[in-house]
């Protein structure tokens, strides 16, 4: 069950994808995402259930069987990040070695990341975006079969969110990942999806390409920053899914003012900022 400010709603999902492909789990605060994401990793236990992930059954209510968390061949990383503030950047890879023995994928990922110059330091001398990436680069030394993100850039700035999307990227690529990413974000959805799932009140209204999902997305926001020059004129607009950056020629420049209302379309075609 899900207490939203609606009232109690019922979780109730079907759907499989693709091993190798990264699905995305869209929707409004409440629609369950995260919920969805804890019950995959073991962290919740639904009233009946069936997970099967590479032919292994992970959870199967009617049978009465339960594999534990600690048994499942999962990577997560948290809105919080969730690092243990003791222990290095090279330490917190480590420490997520399924065989401690065998540390190449260690020195990999700290130069994949780009973490090889802080690998000495600990989560208190890092940034938000650096401790992120650290947080992803130890769900990954896992080596796990399914790679769990519940909105791990929520609480970037626009800037360090759209970098450490194309970190996701690479390390989701570079090792073959099958990777469900929890968002409520639609530019980021647009952008890193291969499959993408809409989640509305703990059911599934929509599931497909984000070309085929958001065709088009219009969304209303309000200029809060412009910064003009003689070649270009840069434009901020706030909205409900995030920060834009718009870059207009000088000739269109007269015709936006700060505090003006402006309606955006998105499209999966040309997701970025």
């Amino acid at each position: 069950m899900l207490h939203t400010a609606q009232g109690p709603r019922r979780l109730e999902v079907e759907l499989r994808w693709q091993q190798g492909r990264l699905l995305v789990i869209y929707g409004p605060s409440g629609a369950g995402k995260t919920t969805l994401l804890r019950l995959v990793a073991g962290l919740l236990k639904p009233d009946t259930g069936f997970i099967e992930v590479e032919g292994e059954t992970w959870l199967d209510t009617q049978r009465r069987f339960e594999l534990p968390t600690r048994c499942r061949s999962i990577g997560f990383v948290f809105q919080d990040f969730a690092l243990f503030p003791h222990l290095t950047v090279r330490q917190q890879l480590e420490y997520a070695l399924p065989d401690p023995r065998n540390k190449t994928i260690v020195a990999e990922l700290l130069s994949l990341m780009e973490l090889e110059e802080l690998q000495h330091r600990r989560p208190a001398l890092l940034s938000g975006g650096q401790q992120q990436r650290v947080a992803l680069a130890r769900a990954i030394a896992r080596r796990p079969r399914l790679l769990l993100l519940d909105e791990p850039l929520s609480a970037l700035d626009d800037d360090m969110r759209n970098k450490l999307q194309d970190y996701i990227l690479m390390a989701h690529r570079h090792y073959g990942l099958t990777t469900l990413l929890v968002s409520h974000h639609l530019p980021e959805v647009l952008r890193l999806a291969d499959e993408a799932v809409l989640l509305e009140e703990g059911k599934i209204t929509g599931q497909g390409s984000p070309t085929a999902l958001f065709p088009a997305n219009v969304v209303t926001g309000t200029i809060i920053a412009i910064d003009r020059s003689d070649v270009a004129c840069t434009v901020v607009i706030e909205s409900a899914q995030g920060i834009t950056k718009l870059t207009v020629g000088p000739a269109e420049a007269p015709v936006w003012q700060v505090g003006q209302s402006v309606n955006l379309s998105i499209s999966p075609r040309n997701p970025g900022p």
